[in-house]
């Protein structure tokens, strides 16, 4: 058998799983359309297309395996009682919305996605782990914003930007690690993070964006990588704990303005942690600081 035919189980409301042979290539339209008590779902490898509502009316599913045929998440059941889903290697970009998904705990991103786009896993309040790929290269704005009950992530270093508010909201959130090919942690990315205890800002990165880590109000250690160039305004706002701010390059100039441009700064010294901590938080707070250029493009 390569496929399921159109209706094959259509309206069938006792139905709570299905095991789909791996000889299948093909599930048609309407399959399993209203098979409202279907809880787990998994497709194999070898399905390669689903057709148009196909999965309709199936309202309870709470796991989901996508197999690495697939290319697209299109007319799979993707509902609010979703718990888990597991994402194949077929698939290249998480752009559609998995957000607001209250019940969603657990997420596993497939090897051959490279974006995470902008706002897939918003508001998922129950999401506690997820697995990132090596091959992910951009994790969009808003990505996991407001994931409240995520304790940790990962960043591979394949990861080359970190999207603006990001992981914002992610209050729960007690250890990150960044990896070492992010060039840019944008705007907000970890603001509210009010369980983030240290954070390590690796070499190759060379901005850290405006509010990146405003009010991580736990936050009491940094270390900024010898890449930085710049750090926006508020960039470590209302981190109220935050006692040593350790920068890697000491012996390059260090500059604060009031000009978004970074031009026209007044000198000073990032020598002691601690004294960095005080100026980052309170003193030179809503200052743009630069490191040795004129001007930061």
């Amino acid at each position: 058998m390569t496929a399921i035919g159109t209706d094959a189980f259509q309206g069938c409301t006792g139905l709570t799983s299905v095991t789909i042979p791996d000889s299948v290539t093909y599930i048609d339209s309407y399959v399993f359309n209203g098979c409202s008590s279907l809880t787990s779902v998994t497709i194999p490898d070898s399905v390669t297309e689903i057709g148009g509502s196909a999965f309709y009316g199936c309202n309870n599913v709470k796991t989901l395996v996508i197999g690495n045929g697939l290319t697209s998440i299109d007319n799979l059941p993707i509902t609010d009682a979703l718990e888990s889903i597991t994402i194949g290697n077929g698939i290249t970009e998480i752009a559609f919305r998995l957000q607001n998904k209250e019940n969603l705990t657990s997420v596993t991103i497939g090897d051959s996605v490279t974006e995470i786009s902008h706002h897939a896993f918003l508001g998922c309040s129950s999401l506690t782990s997820v697995t990132i790929g090596d091959s992910v290269t951009s994790i969009g704005e808003y990505a996991f914003w407001g994931c409240s009950s995520l304790t940790s992530v990962t960043i591979g270093d394949s990861v080359t930007s970190i999207g603006e508010e990001a992981f914002k909201g992610c209050s729960s959130l007690t250890s990150v690690t960044i990896g070492d090919s992010v060039t840019s942690i944008d705007n907000g990315a970890f603001s509210g993070c009010s369980s983030l205890t240290s954070v390590t800002i690796p070499d190759s990165v060379t901005s850290i964006g405006e509010s990146a880590f405003g009010y991580c109000n736990k936050l009491t250690s940094v270390t900024i990588g010898k890449g930085v160039t710049s750090i926006g305004d508020y960039a470590f706002s209302g981190c109220s704990k935050l006692t040593s701010v350790t920068f890697a390059d000491t012996t390059s100039t260090w500059y604060y303005t009031s000009r978004s441009d970074y031009t026209d700064g007044t000198a000073i010294d990032v020598t002691d942690a601690a004294t960095n901590a005080t100026n980052l938080t309170e003193t030179w707070k809503s200052q743009y600081w630069y490191k040795e250029a004129s001007s930061i493009e």
